[in-house]
C-alpha cells in the first residue's frame, strides 16, 4: 500500500507540474490561480499543498521542469551545427509561435520569472545555463568555453524573435520577424 502510495504521489505531482507549465505559458504566472492549476490537474485545492509549500514552489518547480524537457528535446536532433540549424529553424517556425502552452518556457515567461522570487530565478538560472551549454557544445565541439558568448548570443536571438513575433498583430510581419530571425541565427552562427 504504501508504495502505490508514494508512486500515486509522485505521479500527481508530474500532473500538476505538466498542466501548471501550460498554463503558465498560455495566462502568465500571475493570471494562473492555484484553483485553476489543480482544477487543470482534475484535482481539488486542498490536494495542492500535500504536494508544495506554496505557489512559488510550484513555479519553480514548474520553470525546472520545462527547461529540463527543452533541453532533453535538444539530445533528439542531429548532431552538431545541423541539429543546432533544425533547432533554430523549429524555435523559429509558424508553429511555435502559436502553440504557446506547448512552447519554450523562456519566450512565454521571462517577464515574470524576473519578478518571482529567488527559488524560481535560481531554477531558471540553472537551466538557461544548461541550455547554453548545450549550444556552445554544438557550436565548438571540441572547445565548448569558447563559444558560450556565442551561444549567449544564439539563445537570446532565438526567445526575444519569438516574443517579438508572439506580440505582432500583423499576420504577415510576425512571420517576417520569424524568417528574418532564422537568416540572423544562422549567420550568427556561422
Amino acid at each position: 500500500m504504501v508504495r502505490y502510495a508514494k508512486e500515486h504521489k509522485q505521479e500527481t505531482r508530474k500532473r500538476i507540474i505538466e498542466k501548471a507549465g501550460e498554463r503558465f505559458k498560455l495566462d502568465g504566472i500571475d493570471g494562473s490561480g492555484v484553483s485553476t492549476l489543480m482544477s487543470d490537474a482534475g484535482l481539488t485545492n486542498g490536494a495542492f499543498y500535500a504536494h508544495f509549500a506554496s505557489k512559488d514552489d510550484l513555479v519553480a518547480n514548474v520553470v525546472t521542469d520545462q527547461l529540463q524537457t527543452q533541453l532533453s528535446r535538444y539530445d533528439e536532433l542531429r548532431p552538431g551545427r545541423e541539429g543546432l540549424e533544425d533547432l533554430v529553424r523549429e524555435y523559429l517556425s509558424p508553429e511555435h509561435r502559436d502553440h504557446r502552452g506547448a512552447g519554450c518556457p523562456s519566450a512565454a515567461l521571462l517577464d515574470e520569472i524576473g519578478r518571482c522570487g529567488e527559488q524560481t530565478k535560481q531554477a531558471y538560472t540553472d537551466g538557461a545555463r544548461a541550455i547554453v551549454e548545450g549550444i556552445a557544445a554544438r557550436l565548438a565541439p571540441g572547445d565548448p568555453r569558447s563559444a558560450r558568448g556565442k551561444a549567449i548570443g544564439l539563445y537570446t536571438m532565438l526567445v526575444g524573435t519569438l516574443q517579438l513575433s508572439r506580440a505582432l498583430s500583423d499576420p504577415k510581419f510576425a512571420d517576417e520577424v520569424l524568417e528574418q530571425g532564422i537568416e540572423n541565427a544562422l549567420a550568427f552562427m556561422h
